[in-house]
């Protein structure tokens, strides 16, 4: 038989060689590998639970505000149920997405990115769901409930212990809000970036949600009484005919609170305080604007200027020399915002029958009852009659445990739209107000000021058939600033015939010949600090606008006539300070609402 060869030891040493590089690059290849798996198995998983978390809190939406149980106690276990199910969900979402095969591979260049949404997507709906949600829920069984049985008495303690907690999770979501800005977009794969970039817009809503909430349980107790009675003067408007913060002041109540329970009484109308002098120190650009106007002494022409604190103030003032009476601070809300709320109040019926519907309640007060009353006496009289009816109306909804959350949220809405709005006379708790919408507060931000304002200056009840449109579109940036084009559009969409005398005359009188249905206008344009009017025209003709200052925004009025079913077209060529800022709309509550377009910009480079 042959003799087997003896291995070299060079080829022994050289395989023994192989085989110490061979086996870390096999481990390492293993390793890989097995991460690999392990993020694809754990992020199938991890999108599941995120799937069941989102379908947690949808169930919320279908609990709705429909539903006659809405804000019961039952509604609000199911709701706490909800909650604590997507906290479950996100919960192991965010524990599958962490680790040592995670973190590296979120990190690695170009490839990361999705993982690293991921990730952050999980902690973000952990966070969510942990820290600001149950706050939430929390607060609002305060809202649903009763102090000691006694119905309608809001529980202003609970909700006053509360403030603290939502405050820390109005914190935690604006910083949630922040990290999931924060995390990658545009990467290699669609679906992270379009999860992420929903979850952001959530996180804007809830995030403001949440701050509402935490600044009404820092302000609402004291201003609901629980320090002491309290006493505001609400004041309606009648945007048929237009004025600075909405409509024409008209009829009024006293509206008192005392530990949470709340009151109407010695309800009025606007003759009572027509010719009641005011004693309140404005500045002197206010007297410059509007004192031509009387807005301190003449009761129609109180708020002219769309900065609502003014007229809160001077209706103060008047209240106090009318009745004697020291005010703790002033609302306004108009028809549109009693609709909203006889949503969820349920109808309000007057002594003859009539019903006031959310259906019908703007139509009823601004239009049909100029022709269904001719005396004047009368139709103020049947103004007061359908304001004490929905008065009463909705204190009863506050008196149904069943009702009384959704009211709020109704509330809530019309607040966010500027149709009901707030001032308090004590200093601390004016100064979180005027931060919201409901505070009426011309904006001091660094942010852009696209402000349309139109105040009829005919004496019609017209602006009930107006329609405002407006484009601000931005243009070049130069050394000096950007350039803005705004242009306005707007139609009066009266009748030809048909109209009852009252609301077509004019009291203004003009020099030339006007038909039933024109209006005039004063059409002012609340511009950015710092901004210049370049040029501007009506109806492609050139136009002189008359330039003031108002809390440091430039302000350019025309007067306008507005024949009954034109449409006039005013062009304002701006030049603004560079700003990379979303503007911000002031949108004055009108019986129809302004249209407003603001096109998309970059930033001014250079």
């Amino acid at each position: 038989m042959p003799r087997l060869k003896s291995p070299d030891l060079r080829t022994v040493s050289r395989l023994l060689r192989h085989r110490r590089v061979l086996l870390p690059v096999c481990t390492v290849v293993g390793l890989l590998l097995a991460g690999v798996g392990w993020i694809a198995v754990t992020a199938v998983l991890a999108r599941s639970e995120l799937l069941a978390a989102q379908r947690s809190l949808e169930t919320l939406r279908g609990q709705g505000a429909a539903a006659p149980t809405w804000g019961s106690a039952p509604h609000l276990r199911t709701v706490e149920a909800a909650v604590q199910r997507a906290a479950g969900h996100a919960a192991r979402a965010h524990r599958l997405t962490t680790g040592p095969a995670w973190y590296p591979a979120a990190h690695v260049p170009l490839l990361g990115g999705p993982l690293r949404t991921a990730r952050g997507i999980a902690e973000a709906s952990d966070r969510l769901t942990h820290e600001v949600l149950p706050p939430l829920t929390r607060t609002a069984a305060h809202l649903g409930a009763t102090t000691g049985g006694d119905s309608g008495h809001l529980d202003l303690a609970a909700l006053g212990r509360a403030a603290p907690l939502l405050t820390r999770a109005a914190r935690n979501a604006s910083e949630v809000r922040t990290e999931v800005d924060e995390l990658p977009s545009g990467t290699w794969l669609p679906a992270a970036d379009t999860a992420r970039a929903r979850l952001a817009e959530q996180l804007g809503s809830i995030s403001t949600v949440t701050d509402d909430a935490a600044m009404a349980a820092r302000v609402v107790p004291p201003m609901l009484g629980a320090d002491g009675p309290r006493r505001y003067l609400v004041v309606f408007e009648n945007a048929a005919e237009a004025r600075g913060t909405g409509g024409l002041p008209g009829a009024f109540a006293v509206l008192t609170s005392e530990g949470g329970r709340l009151r109407f009484e010695d309800f009025g109308n606007d003759t009572e305080l027509s010719d009641i002098r005011a004693a309140v120190d404005l500045p002197d650009e206010y007297a410059r604007l509007y004192g031509p106007n009387a807005p301190t002494s003449t009761w129609v022409n109180s708020n002219l200027s769309p900065h609502f604190p003014y007229a809160a103030r001077i209706w103060a003032a008047a209240w106090r020399a009318h009745a004697d009476q020291r005010l703790d601070g002033a609302l306004s809300l108009d028809p549109g915002a009693l609709s909203g709320l006889l949503a969820k109040s349920g109808s309000a019926s007057l002594a003859d029958g009539t019903v006031v519907s959310a259906a019908n309640v703007v139509a009823l007060t601004q239009r049909t009852s100029y022709a269904a009353y001719e005396s004047i006496p009368e139709r103020k009289a049947f103004f007061l009659d359908v304001a004490r009816a929905v008065a009463d109306r909705l204190m009863g909804a506050m008196d149904d445990p069943a009702r009384r959350l959704a009211l709020f949220t109704a509330l809530r809405e019309q607040m966010k739209d500027g149709r009901i709005k707030v001032w308090s006379a004590h200093p601390d708790e004016q100064r979180e107000v005027r931060k919201r919408p409901f505070g009426g507060a011309l904006p001091d931000a660094p942010a852009p000021l696209v402000g349309l304002v139109v105040t009829n200056a005919a004496g019609t009840k017209l602006d009930y058939y107006l329609d405002r449109n407006l484009v601000w579109e931005p243009g070049r940036c130069t050394a000096e600033g950007r350039e803005v084009t705004v242009t306005v559009r707007l139609s009066n969409r009266a009748p030809a015939s048909g109209l009852p005398t009252y609301v077509t005359q004019r009291v203004d009188r003009p020099p030339y010949p006007t038909r039933p249905g024109d209006n005039r206008l004063l059409v002012s344009y609340f511009a950015s600090e710092q901004a210049q009017l370049i040029k501007a025209t009506l109806d492609g003709r050139p136009a002189q606008l008359h330039p003031a200052t108002e809390r440091g925004h430039p302000v350019y009025t025309l007067d306008l006539e507005h024949p009954a079913g034109s449409t006039r077209t005013l062009v304002l060529r701006l030049r603004e300070p560079r700003s990379d800022l979303a503007p911000t709309v002031l949108r004055q509550p009108l019986v129809r609402p302004l249209r407003a377009t603001v096109r998309p910009y970059g930033p001014c480079e250079g």
